[in-house]
């Protein structure tokens, strides 16, 4: 199975998608803020991240910029999870690299689906 890093400024959210996750046997690491990505990410490796959008001090669209350049994360994927679901929004997230959109609210079979296809 694969380990997921969650980032996600509520802990709500990070807990109803940690049950999704490990229900389905995978390896999840959280995070409720975007300030320690880097970091995060170097140490855990996490095979793909589900990465909000709206989050304070730094949005997902710029945390992922900055994961980029990470070592850590090379090869790693990045689905955004948002409340903001326009097809610009869905549009520019993809174009910040991600593989996929995720638009809360969602269920936990959508979070597994999406995970089944992107790994």
């Amino acid at each position: 199975m694969a380990k997921i890093l969650i980032i996600d400024d509520s802990p709500a959210d990070i807990r109803f998608m940690t049950e999704a996750l490990k229900s389905s046997g995978h390896t999840v690491v959280s995070l409720d803020n975007s300030t320690d990505a880097e970091k995060v990410v170097e140490a855990e490796r996490p095979d793909l991240t589900l990465l909000d959008v709206v989050m304070p001090n730094r949005n997902g669209y710029e945390t992922l910029r900055a994961l980029k350049k990470v070592p850590g994360a090379a090869g790693m994927k990045v689905i955004f999870v948002s409340s903001k679901g326009s097809d610009t929004d869905i549009k520019w997230g993809l174009r910040q690299g991600a593989v996929d959109y995720l638009i809360k609210p969602y269920t936990p079979d959508q979070v597994n689906a999406l995970i089944t296809r992107h790994l």
